[in-house]
């Protein structure tokens, strides 16, 4: 277990869990510009247990995308057990607990960030879990924030406690639930929990660039580090990530090839889902790749207007082929 653990965490750029982003065909393209290890939209163990259909697209993924990791999220230590149980025939190769979400749908039942108020109810999810996992070789890990608000910052003793009821790894995003995603992440957080702490930790927030990245690594000590909401539109920071990292310092990317990507993603999204649901679930990823670009808000309505697969992949081409610089931007 433990080199298997090395493998994942030494060092190592993953791809975060984002609801709505990183499903199947955005994970494959993250692990081609470079994402070590990528993880799952968040998967109900209420709903895997009990609407195996409908979760079961959260959970699929290639050969390729290993290291592949799946998070779900609960309340009940034996339905999360479960939960785990089930999804072990997937043949995942990390299992991860969501104990940060902030969404309210989630924490209303106590679930996600929630459970860092609820110590205990965390621990003993961690316990029926591992019991499920013992004898696999698969590491359990688990995702927190910095506390619920800014007056109860407990990350640290909270980790401590995960660690204790036997945890693997550890991933922090340093900010509150009550932050949401506003406000800047506080990195101290993970540098605290990564001094305390015997397992790997991975940090989280506020990864825009790829400096971010080496700062993180160097000011946190942290084992490796998560991205989220970062890659968006820029799956190629992986590469370019790597890159500064290994001092090597020559990373470039021009247009034509971040178009292939967006072309691949696009495809693929379509062979997965079908041509109307991909064209829906992209408009995310549309619009982020085509901030910055003089004509992206003409490029944006088209998009968000059209159920025309060739009519939106025309209108990409001509943004990133700069004949669209009359429009406004």
């Amino acid at each position: 277990m433990k080199d298997t653990i090395s493998a994942l965490t030494s060092k190592k750029l993953w791809l975060a869990p984002l609801a709505g982003i990183t499903d199947k065909a955005f994970r494959t393209i993250c692990k081609q510009c470079g994402a070590d290890v990528v993880v799952s939209e968040m998967v109900s163990a209420d709903g895997y247990i009990y609407n195996i259909s409908r979760s079961m697209k959260y959970v699929d993924f290639t050969e390729f995308q290993r290291p592949f990791g799946i998070q779900i999220f609960g309340y009940k230590p034996s339905i999360m057990a479960k939960a785990v149980e089930m999804i072990l025939e997937k043949r995942p190769d990390l299992i991860d607990i969501n104990m940060g979400c902030p969404v309210r749908k989630v924490i209303k039942r106590g679930a996600g960030s929630a459970l860092m108020k609820t110590p205990e109810l965390a621990a003993d999810i961690i316990c029926e879990v591992r019991k499920v996992l013992d004898g696999t070789n698969i590491p359990l890990s688990a995702k927190i924030r910095s506390g619920w608000d800014d007056s109860s910052m407990n990350a640290v003793d909270f980790g401590k406690k995960m660690e204790d009821t036997g945890i693997d790894m550890i991933c922090i995003h340093p900010r509150t639930r009550s932050q949401m995603f506003s406000g800047r992440s506080d990195w101290t957080v993970i540098k605290k929990l990564k001094e305390k702490l015997s397992i790997p930790v991975i940090g989280n927030g506020d990864i825009r660039n790829a400096q971010d990245a080496q700062k993180m690594f160097k000011e946190t000590g942290c084992d490796s580090v998560m991205i989220g909401r970062g890659i968006i539109g820029n799956p190629w920071l992986f590469a370019e990530i790597k890159e500064i990292i290994s001092n090597r310092n020559n990373f470039s990317i021009d247009n034509s090839e971040k178009l292939k990507k967006i072309k691949d993603h696009f495809l693929l999204a379509i062979k997965n889902k079908g041509e109307d649901n991909a064209i829906k679930e992209m408009r995310t990823h549309f619009s982020y790749y085509t901030k910055g670009f003089q004509g992206g808000a003409k490029v944006r309505e088209l998009i968000n207007s059209s159920f025309n697969k060739n009519e939106i992949l025309k209108a990409i081409e001509q943004l990133y082929q700069g004949k669209r610089k009359n429009e406004q931007n």
